[in-house]
């Protein structure tokens, strides 16, 4: 029998053996007529097994009647003790705020189900296009205020925990944020599921089940240190674990020669490990329709155990097995400097396509019956990479199509190459992704030979495109574009290469005098090759160079370098479109990340300027400016059609507004002085401005700058009297959040030197509150949902060119805060919407990078006397006995790795520092800052994350929007 993946097995029966045994519970359920509607839903909150075609109409109108009807507080407070009485995860004795949490999020999944069960059922049953978004990190952050706020229900259950004794936020802290993502990447697929759900558009999202996340950071007087997150240690209510649903996953192993002769292998031998699916549900924004983020977990068969080394003793061997298959999904972005550490990540990329792409196969075959054809596949099937970790997908679809479901090769690598779709996230070289041969050869023997052979086909499109006739041509575009680096070309193209350059031989008929005359000449050659001296015969004549040296020797892989498989290349190859993520980011990618292709195949790329949720991230996060925006646009709608925010540049100046703008800041500020105190022990004031910088810690993102800003402002106070300072210096709270990778020492050098200076700094009794610099541990989303409403100037500051889009930048403008930043990612588009006048612009802009290292190369670049000034006063030791050497050598130097200050910022300082002069100057002024901030907000309409999906979905996927009935 047939049954959706979604749907469960609860029935009516079960629910009135519940209701039943509520009779006997010591808090009353009674689901009687005067509260029937959530109390009903909860007890159907499972839909119908759709397969089995036996539900009744009744039955069927009952539950739309259900859906319908909206629950209140009180039937919400019923649902919420039901859940702490019959699925608790804690002693029934007291009702305190985690066990509060647990009830609560339960009840809400009730909600959820039905929706979800319904919204796939339709899909089901309409058989329509659907959009599959593979990534690496989804990073949902706390689910239970954005699922009920999606829901509207945040007014009933506030009112339904204050009956129970609780407070609705208390409640909702006890959530931990789940730990799927660490930065931008992951927030970005969690903004996208929640547009997809409330565009209504047919999409699931498929990640991994990391069980430890990244990891939980420390902030020590060492610096940062890493333990392993425990966000599931309690459980996780928003899961439901479909253990009917797994798939086979193979590591090692040999191929094997099939018997068809449609180029299929067998893949045998080898580990063998199960893939099950986890389902977390994703509500839309006033909308039913709710959408499926699919997450694997991984584990054996239990036969596997070794029951019998158990017992005799060798316990690390019997469960050996065990753990090399759960450990694929113990942390994200497992360290990769040791072999089994690169081993380790391609497992769970690995892992991720290939259960993925057997579940997206099976359920198209599901959906078409009894007559399947997969020339419909790319019609019903969308895949989007959400960059180079999902690659494999790519080489695992083909693996499917053809040794699995019997298609032929060119059937297959056209449907993949019309199926699957990447979005690129970077221009750095080591995050475009590069593989070892050895290593995917030995893990993956299939995909490497499905690789080798969509290599071969590209290396054929180059010599087509290219010729034959100059070799060094030939070769500067194989080396650019090839996916396998450093390899031999394929036979046959190396024996075209031979032939192209062998010389010809004249067929014409000579004449009798030609013959002569070459008669004659061969005597006249042999006469004098005789008179020759002995000297002349020491001389050795160059032999002539064979076609086939002449090949070789320019194609000939260098033996002295790795061999390498280029997952970014593969990815162009095996798309039909590809992606940048802000306007001055996909030019790149264009003109120089992916340059030779974009001449081969200019139709493939395109530009998809990220987005961010307006609900979590404006509407949620922050009530205080959403309620003054309702007011002051006329509605809610701004909340899905962001363009309404454009309204408020009409009242910029209105005084009514201003005020009240400032009180909502205000009261954020007061919050976040509260969460400073509890997460840092500093205590700082409202009054100063707000000055932030939270990303990921990576020497192009700049903390570095920020911080050497930061210590010549406070050494330039050091040099006033107080009477000075306060004239001179507006006074600033610094906050800094990010974690910086366990192996990525520079950034860890980073993070330890802005504590460094904030424990001087903060303690320094002639500064005071002048001068704040905390760096706030762990930052995550809901970090990020209590910075971001308080800030009032934010740093996107990154060395122009190297950061693709960023999307905090998004969420600060949405919340009304500043922006100070380079003409880099999607800071270009920002400050055109903004306005110029709006944005704190400085630093060398991206068409000027390259030959401002050149200029450092040659010795030219001359460093701003305050640029030196602040690295002497850092060398003197005033931050403590920690030496930054190393740390401050990366900006000395003209070359050699690790120096010559590659991300420039001894070249950007000085014109840093006189930007953030101009800062204090505007923000003394406090009405056009507040000018300048309702503006921010105003210009920020175009970075919905919903505008990119409808964009995507037109674009790339070709999907359209499905609305329940």
């Amino acid at each position: 029998m047939e049954v959706s993946a979604l749907w469960n097995s609860h029935t009516v029966s079960s629910a009135t053996s519940i209701a039943l045994l509520t009779k006997h519970c010591k808090w009353e359920f009674a689901f009687n007529k005067q509260t029937p509607s959530f109390r009903s839903r909860r007890s159907f909150f499972v839909v119908k097994n759709v397969a089995s075609k036996k539900q009744t109409q009744k039955q069927q109108q009952q539950q739309q009647q259900q859906q319908q009807v909206k629950p209140d507080s009180a039937s919400i407070a019923s649902s919420i003790k039901y859940h702490a009485e019959f699925t608790p995860s804690f002693s029934p004795e007291l009702f305190e705020l985690p066990k509060a949490y647990y009830a609560t999020a339960q009840s809400v999944r009730d909600v959820l189900v039905v929706n979800w069960n319904t919204t796939y059922d339709h899909y089901e049953k309409v058989n329509v296009k659907q959009a599959y978004y593979l990534s690496m990190e989804f990073l949902q952050g706390r689910a239970l205020l954005n699922a009920i706020g999606n829901l509207e229900l945040k007014g009933p259950y506030a009112e339904a925990l204050k009956k129970l004794g609780h407070d609705l936020e208390d409640v909702a802290k006890q959530e931990p944020d789940a730990a799927l993502g660490n930065g931008g990447l992951g927030r970005l697929a969690s903004c996208f599921l929640d547009s997809m759900a409330t565009l209504n558009y047919p999409a699931w999202g498929y990640g991994l089940r990391y069980r430890y996340g990244l990891f939980k950071q420390l902030i020590t007087k060492d610096g940062q240190e890493e333990v392993a997150e425990n966000w599931l240690e309690m459980g996780n209510p928003w899961e439901i674990i479909r253990n009917d649903i797994s798939y086979p996953i193979k590591f090692y192993g040999e191929v094997v020669e099939s018997s068809s002769d449609n180029g299929r292998k067998e893949w045998i031998g080898g580990e063998n490990i199960v893939a099950v699916a986890c389902d977390v549900p994703i509500p839309g924004y006033k909308t039913k329709t709710t959408i499926n983020l699919r997450l694997w977990s991984t584990k054996v068969n239990s036969e596997v155990f070794d029951l019998h080394a158990f017992n005799n003793g060798d316990h690390p061997k019997a469960y050996e097995a065990m753990k090399r298959a759960e450990k694929i999904c113990y942390i994200l972005y497992p360290g990769d400097e040791s072999y089994e550490g690169k081993t380790l990540r391609l497992k769970q990329q690995y892992t991720l396509c290939s259960a993925s792409l057997q579940d997206i196969v099976s359920r198209f075959e599901r959906r078409c019956g009894e007559s399947v054809n997969w020339e419909n596949f790319p019609e019903k099937v969308a895949v989007q990479m959400n960059d180079t970790h999902p690659t494999l997908c790519i080489p695992e679809l083909i693996r499917i199509l053809v040794d699995v479901k019997g298609l032929g090769w060119n059937e297959a690598w056209a449907i993949t190459q019309r199926t699957v779709a990447y979005t690129n996230h970077t221009v750095l070289p080591e995050a475009l992704e590069k593989w070892s041969l050895d290593l995917l050869q030995e893990l993956l023997p299939r995909h490497v030979e499905i690789i080798r052979l969509i290599d071969e086909e590209l290396v054929n499109t180059i010599v087509e495109e290219y010729g034959t006739e100059d070799l060094d041509l030939l070769k500067e575009k194989l080396n650019e574009m090839r996916i396998l680096d450093n390899i031999e070309l394929p036979c046959a193209v190396l024996d075209l290469l031979v032939k192209s350059h062998e010389i010809p031989v004249e067929n014409s008929d000579q004449t009798e005098e030609d013959s002569e005359s070459d008669e004659v000449a061969k005597v006249t050659d042999k006469e004098e090759e005789e008179k020759s001296t002995d000297e002349d015969k020491e001389i050795e004549v160059p032999k002539a160079v064979s076609p086939v040296d002449i090949v070789k020797s320019a194609f000939e892989p260098d033996p002295n370098q790795p061999k390498l498989v280029r997952m970014a290349n593969l990815c162009v190859v095996g798309g039909h479109a590809v992606n940048g993520v802000a306007e001055i980011h996909s030019e790149i990618v264009k003109e120089e990340v992916f340059h030779a292709f974009y001449k081969l195949w200019p139709e493939k790329f395109q530009n998809k300027t990220n987005g961010v949720t307006p609900r979590r991230w404006l509407g949620f996060c922050n009530p205080e400016l959403s309620k003054i925006i309702t007011k002051w646009t006329g509605s809610e709608d701004w909340l899905i059609n962001t363009e309404k925010l454009a309204e408020l540049r009409k009242f910029a100046d209105n005084e009514e507004l201003h005020s009240e703008w400032k009180e909502a800041k205000m009261i954020k500020k007061l919050k976040l002085v509260s969460f400073l105190k509890e997460k840092t022990g500093y205590i700082v004031t409202p009054d100063a401005m707000f000055d932030v910088q939270i990303k990921r810690i990576h020497e192009y993102k700049r903390q570095l700058l920020n911080i050497l800003g930061i210590v010549y402002r406070y050494k330039k106070m050091k040099e006033m009297s107080a009477e000075e300072r306060k004239s001179k210096f507006v006074p600033r709270v610094c906050i800094f959040g990010g974690k910086a990778f366990a192996t990525y020492v520079q950034a860890k050098r980073i993070v330890k030197f802005i504590t460094d200076v904030g424990a001087t700094v903060n303690h320094d009794p002639e500064i005071g509150d002048l001068l704040k610099v905390i760096f706030v541990p762990d930052y995550n989303v809901s970090v990020a949902e209590v910075l971001i409403p308080a800030t009032e100037l934010s740093q996107h500051i990154s060395t122009a060119g190297m950061e693709a889009s960023g999307t905090s930048n998004m969420k600060f403008a949405m919340n009304g805060s500043l922006l100070i930043g380079t003409l880099d990612g999607a800071n270009v588009e920002i400050r055109e919407e903004v306005g110029e006048d709006n944005f704190f612009l400085f630093g060398a802009r991206a068409d000027e990078i390259a030959d401002l290292r050149k200029e450092r190369a040659d010795g030219k670049f001359v460093a701003d006397p305050r640029f030196e000034e602040v690295k002497a006063f850092v060398k003197s030791g005033v931050f403590g006995p920690y030496n930054y050497d190393e740390m401050m050598g990366s900006l000395e130097g003209n070359e050699g790795y690790g120096r010559a200050d590659y991300f420039l910022v001894g070249k950007d300082f000085p014109s840093y520092l006189d930007c953030q002069e101009s800062v204090d100057q505007a923000y003394r002024d406090q009405k056009n800052w507040t000018k300048m901030s309702i503006l921010n907000t105003a210009g920020s309409s175009k970075f919905s994350s919903d505008r990119t999906i409808h964009q995507y979905a037109r674009e790339i996927w070709s999907i359209e929007p499905v609305l329940l009935p």
